[in-house]
């Protein structure tokens, strides 16, 4: 069955490819400092492998979620039959085969993360352990590997390759640990449209337990908070110079996320799950607005 590049890109979940690319280009900034030849061929290896890893483990969840997808994501082609069973097991098969390739060709920091992304994912998706059923574990999965796997592997990545010393500087650690809290907020989130399917199958999540509200509000108090304090993490990182201009920075898009937050309408989907790709703007955003104070 052939399928089209429509159905392609939906399958490879355009939001996440967006934050995984930004994010190593982030990183790379904050790593390395201005672009080189050398440096841009570290990158492009690192997105590719990476990006490969990313369709892997978004397909392998849809893969596994069809029934659900019908009622929570009925856009989605395997959910909509654009794409057959068969097809996106043999392009997710195929995609983690070419990015860990790509990523022992990179080194060993590069394979260490996407093999550990890979693991993680899968782990998340797949029996026996299919940690998405546990809200706990579930969200332990997203925010490990985007806030910790993927910055801390992919900034020693840049530095080996650079033959630059390997530690936990400054300039990541303050990045990984909002981030971190960042990702904690989108796997809580990304909860709260899709709690019609999840019910039906059993799927615990904590927007079941403990409420839409509840978790809304968790959510937006949760991610200023991080916004507020992020100068104080960036001044005990050991960059205090640099904590006056984050504040600013943070403050005004704390500000704007707040103001975005009092206009949804909870009973409204199709409003939350709009919010949700706002999030992850938002999100974006944070890795080139980190790298442009941290080498300012």
């Amino acid at each position: 069955m052939s399928v089209s590049p429509a159905a392609l890109w939906k399958f490879a979940r355009p939001h996440t490819i967006y934050g995984t690319a930004v994010s190593l280009i982030g990183l790379y900034l904050i790593a390395s400092g201005p672009f080189t030849p050398a440096g841009a061929g570290a990158l492009l290896l690192a997105e590719a492998s990476c990006l490969c890893a990313n369709v892997y483990i978004v397909g392998l969840n849809q893969l596994t979620d069809v029934e659900i997808d019908r009622i929570n994501k009925p856009y989605l082609p395997l959910a909509s039959g654009e794409m057959s069973t068969t097809s996106a097991i043999v392009l997710i098969v195929g995609l983690l085969a070419v990015g860990l390739a790509l990523a022992v060709v990179g080194g060993p920091f590069l394979t260490a993360t996407v093999g550990v992304s890979a693991l993680i994912g899968t782990a998340y998706s797949l029996p026996p352990l299919r940690l998405k059923r546990f809200p706990l574990f579930a969200s332990l999965c997203i925010f490990t590997v985007r806030g910790l796997v993927v910055n801390l592997g992919i900034y020693w990545y840049f530095r080996h390759l650079a033959n630059q010393p390997v530690g936990l500087d400054p300039g990541v650690t303050g990045l990984a640990l909002f981030v971190t809290v960042f990702t904690f907020v989108i796997a809580l989130f990304k909860d709260i449209p899709d709690m019609e399917g999840d019910r039906r199958f059993n799927i615990s999540t904590f927007s079941l337990r403990l409420g839409r509200r509840y978790v809304f509000d968790l959510c937006c108090t949760l991610l200023v908070a991080n916004y507020l304090l992020s100068p104080l993490i960036t001044a005990t990182a050991g960059s205090l110079g640099r904590a006056p201009l984050m504040a600013v920075a943070h403050l005004l898009l704390a500000a704007f996320f707040w103001w975005q937050s009092r206009r949804i309408d909870l009973k409204n989907d199709a409003e939350v799950y709009d919010f949700y790709q706002f999030i992850w703007k938002l999100y974006y955003i944070e890795y080139l607005v980190y790298p442009l104070f941290w080498l300012s």
